[in-house]
């Protein structure tokens, strides 16, 4: 037919296919950006549904896409937003706007809808570009007719390619035998919506000597050709995709696992794409690295609540101070200050915050004075000492040089106290969503002054309406320390095969950006300590030594690295003059592949380890371990760490302590946790208490840990078990309530550690029903 020789004619003229087409037998639409300001509105309070003033927001929906949202204009019926979204149409798109009532406890009330048609309005306004086009719809509703008007503002449209009459794109048809088209990999624009902005159609004129010379030596199944601003791309016929790249032949070892994909950045800096999870990462990814990892992700879900187990068995200590830390200098940033009661206090000026203790001998605990014996100082600051027995004054301190260790629970006090006497007024808004929460939180905590997340905070999830008691930005930490902490970023790695506490990777620069994110990571450790909250995941002990400004010694290797401590320890203990063991002050350190020698001290090739020098050859090999490759890091993670919390507020604390202070307990005693809850409208003997106590013992630790993650927010403990569990007004115990019908699921109220537990009727239905909600739920919203 005459159809078909025109249809096979328009196939051939558009035979050239541009980087970015899927399917070439199937018509597109010409995608453009616009963005549309979404100004005020304005209601005619009538009838019962306008009794009193209203919460109202605006909604657009374009062609059926995820809707967009502006913010809630409190108690008013002449809403001004004033916001604006980047948005592509197409001219045969609809635009609905929706007006609602907010509500806290039912649905939002649908205030008035219109419906706008693209063609329609450009035709009216006989604007064809939509520049500066300002237009007030009626807003109607199907009960009340017209109960307001919507402005609008419409302005940077691109109708190069918009027709009146022309609503699609022509056909692309190919009719040679790799007339296959690839997935898309041009550089391209997409929007929320999901829209996507596609390049023109028009087909230049080939340079055929061009396309000749670049088509030698091209792989079997690719094709070369040009797009119309004279740019060379490359069709791959075999795997159905394009590339500016040309082909080459890859090795074995340049091929990448299966579901994986090399991409370039805006810099033109190489990345990897995972599509079986739908990840990124800087580094390159090997069938052994892929199989490895997902033998380390199985093992961790198993044992994520081992690691910690043996924290209530650690022993504190603090470590003692020299009183010639007094004859020091102020710290870098500090300044000492009087009051006008002539009492010294001490300015940071680096953190803005102030305190009463001398940051030089800061964590060093004192006896009390002696009966009878007061403390009192000159006008230049110095302290003397008042014997009012005697009638006497001296500069001696009466205590002479006694130190003794003070409790935790006094330590943490102190820490405390500080954070609370530096806090700030008012709240810092923080809002991510959790298919993003990685880059989201670090784009809002770096744009936010350091001092700011010192604030309360205000947590929420997108698309999770909620008031955050506490509970929510519980979640916040746990989940994003999660994510921060995961070594498939190269930021941290595993201390070892079977040791899951994380050090910083020496390969992190792999990741040009590993420097800010490792600053990122230090205000976020930073904020944890300050507001009271758990992480995930824990560092090894020498890094907390490095957080503490401590000396790390030989036995501190043992913990990450057992081989090589061994090593060290047998020479510590051995004569090796003897063995001829060819040591010297040198080593090697293997970085991505690549080993590089490192001396311990200037000229150490030429320095040969004996039984005389080997105690300095130990020390400088305790300190190169934990220093080499990771300094940068190091600095940039403390830095951060130290724009919210001053490092000398750590120095109460020991390793040990500073550990548990960031993860909390996490062996939990059932007889405690079972002690220290309350019941509403249940008894201790009642039925259904006694099945979920039976329940409890019979899960499995990890089953038990998210149990206490879905009523509290974290799977973490605070210090001093279940009795000081903390909700929005304080400590508040775990609480069971009875609320609902049997056939309910149970529900949680984290801000306030409650479990809304339903009457069921059997052991196996309350079993049922507490495994389904602990597994198979997530988020905030309920109420």
């Amino acid at each position: 037919m005459n159809t078909e020789n025109s249809d096979q004619t328009r196939s051939n003229r558009n035979s050239n296919i541009q980087p970015g087409s899927n399917n070439p037998s199937i018509r597109k639409p010409v995608y453009q950006q616009i963005r549309v300001y979404i100004k005020n509105a304005k209601f005619t309070p009538s009838g019962r549904l306008f009794n009193s003033k209203a919460d109202i927001y605006a909604e657009m929906i374009i062609d059926g896409n995820p809707s967009r949202k502006t913010e809630i204009a409190k108690r008013t019926w002449t809403p001004v937003w004033n916001e604006y979204f980047d948005v592509l149409i197409t001219p045969s798109s609809k635009i609905e706007f929706r007006t609602y009532d907010r509500h806290s406890f039912k649905s939002d009330t649908l205030l008035g809808q219109c419906l706008i048609f693209i063609n329609k309005l450009i035709h009216e306004s006989n604007n064809p570009r939509l520049s500066n086009l300002e237009k007030t719809f009626d807003l109607m509703l199907d009960s009340k007719g017209k109960t307001g008007v919507l402005e609008i503002s419409f302005n940077g449209i691109d109708t190069n390619n918009i027709r009146s009459n022309s609503i699609q794109t022509p056909t692309l048809n190919v009719t040679s035998h790799n007339s296959t088209t690839a997935n898309e990999t041009e550089p391209r624009m997409s929007s929320d919506n999901g829209a996507v902005a596609l390049p023109s159609r028009t087909n230049p004129s080939p340079n055929e000597n061009l396309i000749a010379t670049l088509s030698q030596g091209l792989l079997p199944g690719w094709e070369v050709r040009l797009d119309k601003q004279g740019r060379v791309y490359y069709i791959d016929h075999n795997n159905q995709r394009t590339t500016w790249e040309r082909p080459t032949s890859l090795s074995n070892d340049d091929q990448l696992p299966p579901g994986w994909e090399r991409r370039f950045d805006s810099k033109y800096r190489p990345y990897y794409v995972d599509h079986n999870t739908r990840t990124t990462t800087w580094q390159k990814p090997t069938l052994n690295s892929v199989a490895n990892y997902q033998s380390w992700q199985s093992h961790r879900e198993q044992n994520q609540n081992e690691q910690y187990s043996n924290l209530k068995n650690r022993h504190l200590f603090n470590s003692a101070q020299s009183d010639s830390q007094l004859d020091e200098k102020l710290p870098e940033g500090w300044e000492k200050r009087f009051d006008i009661n002539n009492r010294p206090y001490y300015v940071n000026h680096k953190n803005h915050t102030t305190q009463w203790e001398d940051p030089r001998t800061q964590g060093r605990e004192v006896p009390l004075l002696p009966e009878g014996w007061e403390i009192r100082y000159t006008e230049k600051g110095q302290c003397y000492f008042v014997d009012h027995i005697n009638k006497k004054t001296t500069f001696d301190d009466p205590r002479g040089k006694i130190t003794y260790e003070r409790d935790f629970k006094w330590k943490l006090s102190k820490f405390r106290y500080l954070c609370n006497t530096n806090t700030f007024p008012g709240h810092v808004k923080i809002q991510v969503s959790r298919t993003n929460l990685f880059e989201e939180s670090y784009n809002q905590i770096t744009k936010l002054h350091p001092y700011d997340l010192r604030r309360k905070l205000f947590m929420t999830f997108r698309g999770e309406e909620g008031l955050d008691y506490g509970g929510v930005a519980r979640e916040w930490f746990f989940l994003l320390s999660h994510e921060v902490l995961n070594p498939m970023y190269c930021l941290f790695q595993y201390t070892s095969k079977d040791n899951y506490c994380l050090q910083i990777n020496p390969g992190s620069f792999i990741n040009p950006d590993h420097l800010q994110y490792f600053r990122f990571i230090g205000r976020f450790i930073a904020m944890a300590l300050y507001h009271g909250k758990f992480i995930d995941s824990g560092f090894s002990l020498p890094f907390y030594k490095r957080m503490l400004n401590k000396k790390l010694t030989l036995q501190d290797i043992e913990s990450i690295d057992s081989i090589l401590y061994g090593s060290l320890s047998w020479i510590q203990d051995n004569s090796i003059d003897e063995l001829d063991l060819e040591m010297y002050f040198c080593f090697n350190f293997e970085v991505l592949g690549k080993v590089e020698e490192y001396e311990l001290k200037p000229n150490g090739k030429q320095i040969k380890v004996t039984d005389e020098n080997k105690e300095e050859f130990l020390s400088l090999m305790a300190y190169w371990k934990f220093t080499v490759g990771i300094q940068e890091q190091t600095n940039a993670f403390l830095d951060g760490f130290n724009e919210v919390v001053p490092l000398e507020w750590l120095q109460y604390f020991d390793e040990r302590e500073l550990e548990l202070m960031l993860c909390g307990i996490q062996e939990f005693d059932i007889d405690d946790w079972e002690k220290n809850t309350i019941y509403r409208h249940y008894t201790r003997s009642s039925k259904q208490i006694v099945w979920f106590w039976q329940f409890v013992k019979e899960i499995t630790s990890e089953q038990r840990a998210r149990l206490l993650q879905f009523v509290t927010g974290t799977c973490r403990l605070p210090v001093g078990g279940f009795t000081a569990l903390i909700g929005s007004n304080g400590p508040q115990k775990f609480c069971i309530e009875k609320v609902g019908k049997e056939n309910w699921l149970p529900k949680s109220h984290t801000c306030f550690n409650r479990l809304d537990l339903p009457p069921y009727k059997s052991y196996e239905q309350l079993k049922e029903k507490l495994i389904f909600a602990i597994e198979e739920t997530e988020g905030f919203g309920q109420e």
